[in-house]
């Protein structure tokens, strides 16, 4: 019985982890349908090498500093229990490469293409599993000492704050470290739009995410015995209010009706245990509504150019989906309790400060060493010719 649930657990949490690989592919086309024609060849190419560097360097570094353990022994321990402390880095692992595909949409269509891996690396190695080995593996007793104030720890079951809100807020200084696309902002006062490049991209990018989401938040459980139907549920719920309060909002605009559900998402993760449906359900319309302002505001009056605006999707919204957990996540409001909002705040606020710092130093030595981003011929022509020598859809051979 022992050999077939560990069999069993093994099989969950790697279909948990193939599917949220999945979700990498839905960052690419989120991305490809949201940037320039002539940057969509980058955006592709980034989320997949990025994945690739963040697989090395969790296994070789990142995992030990999140865990206290590593994979440096022989095959035979390793493959004990059905091989189930492999199949868990690779689904951790998945979450820890969401980090940079997140800032990759933040700095799109002018940042340079080696420097943005080595931040991929230092990022993925160091700064993430640092937070998530204090939020998800008891580090440094902070979890203890938030308890001693509030009585419970900082609750995020699935990471709306130790992945989302870390990577927005991580993005966040990337992007003004980078500075705006060119002529983004005219002297005149006036901003260029740059609309979507492929509507049909950027909406099969978002449901990719969506149905991958549904193996983020259920297989957080990590045991078959842990999986709850209401996390299920409750991930419907805010997917559905966060698509209803973007459409209302944004005025039919695809762009907002598509990332509408992404913001519902990243918002119920910390709770999707504890809630109600129905607060599962309000959560998810704050973070619409507050993903289509705010994305608003970042890019017209306050002139961010976050393209594909991963602060406010991410950071914002992982920030609320923190706070939300020690609202709805209460008896009071339906939920199955055990949470309290002190406990939320101080866990959010230490993630959001974490990153910020993170963010600020990796990519701030990064542009004193090598700068961030492309000239200024290179971006016009396009990341896609500058750095690849083609385009998505090349008319002619080229010889270079």
């Amino acid at each position: 019985m022992d050999a077939l649930n560990q069999g069993a657990n093994a099989l969950f949490v790697l279909l948990g982890g193939i599917m949220v690989l999945a979700m990498h592919a839905g960052f690419a086309f989120l991305e490809l349908g949201t940037v320039r024609k002539k940057n969509q060849v980058n955006a592709l190419v980034k989320i997949l090498v990025d994945f690739s560097v963040s697989t090395v360097v969790y296994f070789a570094v990142g995992y030990g500093v999140a865990y206290g353990t590593h994979f440096f022994i022989g095959a035979e321990q390793l493959a004990a229990k059905n091989g189930y402390e492999l199949v868990k880095f690779f689904f951790l692992l998945t979450f820890a490469a969401a980090i940079p595909a997140i800032i990759s949409g933040g700095i799109a269509e002018r940042a340079k293409f080696w420097p943005q891996l080595i931040a991929t690396a230092v990022i993925v190695g160091f700064v993430y599993p640092f937070f998530e080995g204090i939020a998800w593996n008891q580090h440094f007793g902070v979890q203890g000492w938030i308890k001693s104030l509030t009585g419970v720890e900082f609750h995020d079951f699935a990471g709306s704050v130790v992945v989302h809100a870390v990577g927005g807020w991580i993005a966040l200084p990337a992007v003004l470290l980078l500075g705006a696309r060119y002529n983004r902002y005219r002297k005149d006062g006036g901003v260029s739009a740059h609309p979507p490049s492929n509507i049909p991209f950027l909406a099969l990018g978002a449901w990719i995410l969506v149905v991958g989401w549904f193996g983020f938040n259920v297989m957080s459980a990590q045991t078959l015995d842990k999986i709850s139907g209401l996390v299920a549920v409750n991930s419907l719920m805010a997917m559905v209010g966060g698509t209803l309060a973007a459409l209302a909002l944004g005025k039919n605009d695809p762009g907002f009706v598509h990332n509408g559900p992404l913001a519902g998402l990243v918002a119920v993760c910390a709770g999707s245990d504890l809630m109600h449906p129905m607060g599962a359900f309000v959560v998810g319309a704050v973070a619409g509504a507050l993903f289509v302002v705010m994305f608003t505001l970042v890019q017209n009056r306050w002139k961010i150019d976050d393209v594909l605006g991963v602060w406010p999707l991410h950071g914002l919204c992982g920030t609320w989906g923190g706070l939300a957990a020690g609202i709805f996540g209460t008896r009071a409001l339906g939920g199955l309790g055990g949470v309290h909002f002190g406990a939320q705040l101080i866990g959010t606020l230490i993630g959001v400060g974490w990153a910020l710092l993170g963010g600020f130093a990796v990519y701030g030595v990064l542009k004193k060493l090598f700068g961030l981003r492309l000239s200024q011929e290179e971006e016009f022509n396009g990341a896609d010719l500058s750095i690849h020598r083609i385009g998505a859809t090349p008319e002619r051979e080229v010889n270079w």
